[in-house]
């Protein structure tokens, strides 16, 4: 059946070095899945830390706002004026956010291209 030529060593390496590719591959498809999993949730976080960074100066502007308008009425509205000028500072805080996020995983992403 089996006609033996040379040293029947190679032929078991043979299975070896692909059980070990084998092993390889899954364990970086492992690793890939779950930076993947974890910067999901990551995401999800920042997502919430960038409504509230928009949402809390907004509310308290307004809140400032319904204040001065009881405090000092006059011919135009601190609520809409301080409601305006808290989501200007939200939404310039939250751009903040977004940006420095985004360089991270950037250099994180550059990081691993590296290594791979």
């Amino acid at each position: 059946m089996h006609e033996k030529r040379g040293n029947p060593k190679p032929n078991r390496a043979l299975p070896s070095r692909r059980f070990s590719t084998l092993i390889g591959a899954k364990e970086t498809r492992k690793l890939r899945a779950h930076r993947t999993f974890r910067n999901t949730w990551i995401g999800f976080s920042v997502f919430g830390l960038i409504g509230w960074s928009v949402v809390l100066p907004t509310l308290l502007g307004v809140a400032l706002g319904v204040w001065l308008d009881s405090r000092h009425p006059g011919r135009y509205s601190w609520s809409l004026m301080l409601l305006i000028a808290g989501l200007g500072i939200g939404c310039l805080n939250a751009w903040r956010w977004v940006s420095r996020e985004h360089d991270a995983i950037r250099r994180e992403q550059e990081k691993h291209t590296n290594h791979d």
